[in-house]
């Protein structure tokens, strides 16, 4: 079993920037898949970022060229670097693990992400 928890949330101006943290309860290095998700009030969550076990990343067409998925193994923690943020990237943001190749997965509590001047 995985857990993982979000932190890095917070208010913020348009143009500006956050990183947000996904820090996992063991080693990530083999974990298949770990990916960020948003929700956004009365709107479905939806896919921000996804970043597999070989490195490879994958974004939504929405956030493409501003947000970054990376991360560093030795301290078990991805994160989601946001720029150029906008009013309608506020959203609850979710970080989710895919220990492996089977759809079982982890999910985080949250943090809120508000972009408004």
């Amino acid at each position: 079993q995985v857990q993982v928890v979000e932190s890095g949330g917070g208010l913020v101006q348009p143009g500006g920037s956050l990183r947000l943290s996904c820090a996992a309860s063991g080693s990530i290095s083999s974990i298949y898949a770990i990916n960020w998700f948003r929700q956004a009030p009365g709107k479905q969550r939806e896919l921000v970022a996804t970043i597999t076990s070989t490195g490879s990343t994958n974004y939504a067409d929405s956030v493409k060229g501003r947000f970054t998925i990376s991360r560093d193994n030795a301290k078990n923690t991805v994160y989601l670097q946001m720029n150029s943020l906008k009013p309608e990237d506020t959203a609850v943001y979710y970080c989710r693990a895919q220990p492996t190749i089977y759809p079982r997965y982890y999910w985080g509590q949250g943090t809120q992400v508000t972009v408004s001047s």
